[in-house]
């Protein structure tokens, strides 16, 4: 049974920063493609980063400046630093986790397993 557990939100200022988690159980996650999605209210979920077995990464635009996944595979966990924060980054964000090797690894592509999420909030 895979499980991702998300922390790390919580409600900032505009321009400071946050560093999400997310604590994965129950399968091979060194080998999977691991995202960050998020979603606003009233707004389609979106990806925001993902990060490959190889530590590669793919960012949204809008964040790649800003924003930085990455992953300790001794602990399994996967983290996105989050600095300069702006209230338009308000949303619910989600962890993601998928083990298919047909795609590439990308916010775009489906994912499996998924977390409950932690909210963030900017003003």
């Amino acid at each position: 049974h895979v499980q991702l557990v998300e922390s790390g939100g919580g409600s900032v200022q505009a321009g400071e920063s946050l560093r999400l988690s997310c604590v994965v159980s129950g399968y091979r996650y060194s080998t999977y493609c691991m995202g960050w999605f998020r979603q606003a209210p009233g707004k389609e979920r979106e990806g925001v980063a993902a990060i490959d077995a190889d530590d590669s990464t793919t960012y949204e635009y809008s964040v790649k400046d800003r924003f930085a996944i990455s992953r300790d595979n001794a602990e399994n966990i996967v983290y996105l630093q989050m600095i300069n924060l702006k209230p338009e980054d308000t949303a619910m964000y989600y962890c993601a986790a998928d083990s298919y090797r047909g795609s590439a690894c990308s916010g775009s592509r489906s994912f499996t397993y998924w977390g409950q999420g932690t909210q963030v909030t900017v003003s």
